[in-house]
């Protein structure tokens, strides 16, 4: 089988893929790379869903990137505008010319004798096979299934007489207009989707067994917009942005040294907006404390008016089973439906499936641990954008791709080949990789690399504490272990005389 070979090989044209392509631009012109994704076209996350409403769940100065101003109007922005974004970003540094689509990778071999990953990948529906051949292989496609959701066995689905549809399956075809909807879930997804279907429904009824802490937010950063009229943009962005980590990581800290203060407060947010009338200790008092599971963000109290106006509902109970004509709860009540949306969750998909070896032995992820949240442990050459839980996806990526950037200059002036994280420390133990009660992170947990109890093992979800470690701590710490291959370093010469 022919192979084509390139020094960086980026797996994924969404956020974090379009962000590698940028670094690797500017920070290491002289690598080749290419960027393979699986879907037909960029955008990843945001080119997926399209059900109605579908915006970001958090500010856009800190979801968009760190080299690209966000000069819309609105700080919570919907889907369509994100994606445009992410478009013209690529466009606008070429890395759209370095995408190639409706292409899978199946599996990645490391060789330590070559010092390069040998990478299978499928072509379209017809599943042309080719390999290719890279130094460094950089997994960019996040961490969401993108063939389906998550949606439990429901009793009794199959005598609904209605379309049941869950939101990352949503077609252009789902007429919702005067219908009754009912919404089950109470996360970010559900809490997006109702006051959209609302706006054309008869009544949408936000089905959950149990509330969500939701927050309401301006849909646009006043303080923002007086920044950007008296600075320059790029100025402008990065004020706005650290202004926004930092009040993100003080509401973060607040919520884990006073849980109970922070309860009240939100749920207090809550009764105002909703009224006195209203049962909010039913409806929207968790039984966690906050960020145990991410904050739902509503902009401008958008669920809130479409719940005070009549047009949406919520009911908090449990399913006994789905009838001909809506769902039967345990409590004995009967919610009617001509559309049930299931917001139940997401799938969650460990390096987009894709299977790993090296030299010969199949790595299980599992059984690894993440350094720096960004590298496997004895994996070599291959690196993880993988967002924060508690702030923006971006920032973490953007960080992520700078270190990478960074590592693979450093290679270069010292001539070594190989890269690999050792945790040769006993002292370091093992902890789940993400510290989150959520339903999708726990039905996952043995799937992911594990974090250790300290650094560089440790993910501390803070970004100011990743800007020293990763944009200005040292690259040969100690636990990198770097290496010369004799082979790779006279392929590699061979290739700069060809």
């Amino acid at each position: 089988m022919p192979t084509r070979h390139v020094d960086v090989l980026i797996v994924g044209a969404g956020l974090s893929g379009i962000g590698a392509g940028y670094f690797l631009t500017t920070q290491c012109p002289r690598k080749s790379f290419a960027i393979l994704e699986g879907r037909e076209r960029l955008g990843g996350t945001w080119d997926l869903f399209r059900y109605p409403g579908v915006r970001s769940d958090s500010d856009m100065f800190t979801l968009g990137y760190s080299f690209r101003p966000w000069t819309d109007a609105k700080a919570i922005a919907d889907g369509a505008s994100i994606l445009k974004y992410i478009r013209e970003t690529a466009a606008a540094f070429g890395i759209d010319k370095k995408i190639q689509y409706n292409t899978r990778v199946k599996n990645a071999a490391w060789s330590s004798e070559t010092a390069s990953w040998t990478v299978d990948v499928e072509h379209g529906a017809e599943r042309e096979t080719e390999r290719l051949t890279c130094n460094f292989l950089f997994m960019c496609s996040g961490y969401y299934n993108y063939q389906a959701g998550y949606t439990p066995a429901f009793k009794g689905a199959e005598s609904f007489k209605g379309r049941i549809v869950h939101p990352q399956k949503w077609t252009d075809d789902i007429d919702y207009t005067g219908k009754r909807v009912v919404v089950i879930g109470s996360g970010a997804t559900a809490v997006t989707l109702v006051p959209a279907l609302a706006a054309k429904a008869a009544h949408v009824t936000m089905l959950q067994r149990s509330p969500t802490y939701v927050v309401s937010r301006p849909s646009a950063d006043a303080s923002a917009d007086k920044i950007r009229k008296r600075l320059p943009a790029k100025l402008a962005h990065s004020i706005v942005r650290w202004k926004n980590v930092l009040w993100g990581m003080y509401v973060y800290r607040l919520s884990k040294k006073r849980p109970e203060g922070m309860k009240q407060f939100i749920v207090n947010g809550v009764q105002a907006a909703l009224g006195p009338d209203f049962d909010v200790k039913t409806h929207f008092t968790p039984t966690y404390n906050p960020w145990d599971q991410r904050l739902c963000l509503i902009p401008d109290g958008d669920l809130f008016t479409a719940i005070k106006d009549g047009r949406a509902s919520v009911v908090t109970d449990h399913i006994e089973t789905f009838t001909e004509g809506g769902i039967k709860l345990k409590s004995g009540a009967e919610v009617p439906a001509d559309l049930v949306v299931t917001a139940t969750g997401l799938d969650l998909l460990v390096l987009g499936d894709v299977k790993l070896s090296v030299d010969g032995r199949a790595i299980d992820p599992g059984k690894a641990m993440t350094y720096r949240g960004m590298m496997y442990s004895d994996v070599p050459n291959m690196a993880v954008a993988t967002g924060y839980t508690n702030a923006s996806w971006t920032l973490k990526c953007d960080l992520t791709c700078d270190y990478v950037c960074r590592m693979l200059n450093y290679m270069d002036r010292h001539g070594y080949t190989q890269c690999t994280p050792r945790q040769n420390d006993p002292s370091v133990s093992a902890e789940p990789w993400v510290d989150f009660s959520s339903g999708y992170i726990v039905r996952s947990r043995d799937k992911f690399p594990k974090q250790g109890n300290k650094v560089p093992w440790k993910l501390h979800q803070n970004y100011a504490r990743d800007v020293l470690a990763l944009r200005f701590g040292s690259i040969n710490d100690g636990v990198i272990e770097y290496k010369s291959t004799a082979a790779a370093t006279a392929a590699g010469r061979q290739q700069q005389l060809s």
